[in-house]
């Protein structure tokens, strides 16, 4: 379940940098070395996607593509905490670019100000070790997780509107995985909310989004135990949560018929 293998020791200023990280016996200077060889894909710059570039840069992790082919709008910075009043008409993937930059100059963030799909999605997909997907539709949630399977990477889920949020990881390394698809399929009647209609409460998206990064940190050094095959739930009006397990569809059209 862990992430590459380390292969570079840490300089005197990382032991100092990631020292509340190397403290804890869970990750240790092995831990660390896995994030900083690892490279994550995250799908979106937005409410999302801010808290959970912010995250994996400030945590060490080596390498972060980062795709969104928006522009930041005054919309956004309501939520959209790695964008600023002085960002505002340049694409996302750039302003954030900049603010991880200023975090951490030791990671390596490519930025992409496009919207991936097909054979270009497949391609990053591929490249890197775990996948956030910090979108706003299903269409492009679909296909992430189709990549995904496709190429068995680890991807981690999560989705905010209104007051509700959820996370979820599907690791289609493991044969017993089910995937986005098996809870969500492509044909189902589900409604599309976006905050753009429904509107989100702020802070929601910092939890969820911080969510995401614990659970790809997590994944990426082997430690603990990720969302693998639940579902987080929380209403923050009540903040409260609830963790669903969720089942392999064997019928799934996406990764049912995968051989283990």
């Amino acid at each position: 379940m862990g992430g590459p293998d380390p292969s570079i020791d840490l300089s005197d200023n990382q032991l100092l940098r990631y020292s509340r990280h190397i403290l804890l016996p869970e990750i240790g200077i092995d831990g660390q070395q896995r994030l900083l060889v690892a490279h994550a894909l995250v799908v979106g710059a937005g409410g999302l996607g801010s808290p959970v570039s912010l995250y994996l840069a400030a945590s060490g992790l080596g390498r972060i593509t980062l795709c969104d082919h928006d522009k930041v709008d005054l919309t956004n910075l309501q939520r959209q905490i790695v964008h600023t009043t002085e960002t505002i008409g340049q694409t996302k993937v750039s302003s954030a670019q900049a603010a991880l930059a200023r975090i951490n100059p030791e990671v390596r963030v490519e930025a992409l100000p496009e919207r991936v799909e097909g054979s270009r999605l497949d391609q990053l997909v591929a490249a890197a070790d775990v996948v956030i997907d910090a979108t706003d539709n299903f269409a492009t949630r679909h296909a992430i997780n189709r990549a995904c399977v496709r190429f068995r990477k680890p991807l981690v889920s999560g989705a905010a509107v209104r007051f509700d949020g959820q996370v979820a990881v599907f690791d289609l390394r493991r044969a017993d995985s089910p995937c986005y698809h098996c809870l969500f399929p492509e044909e189902g009647d589900l409604e599309e909310m976006r905050c753009a209609v429904m509107g989100v409460f702020a802070p929601l998206v910092g939890i969820i989004g911080s969510m995401q990064a614990a659970e790809a940190l997590k994944v990426v050094m082997g430690v603990g135990e990720p969302l693998q095959g639940r579902l987080f739930l929380l209403d923050a009006l009540t903040m409260q949560s609830r963790t669903v397990k969720l089942a392999k569809d064997l019928a799934c059209k996406v990764c049912g018929n995968r051989a283990a």
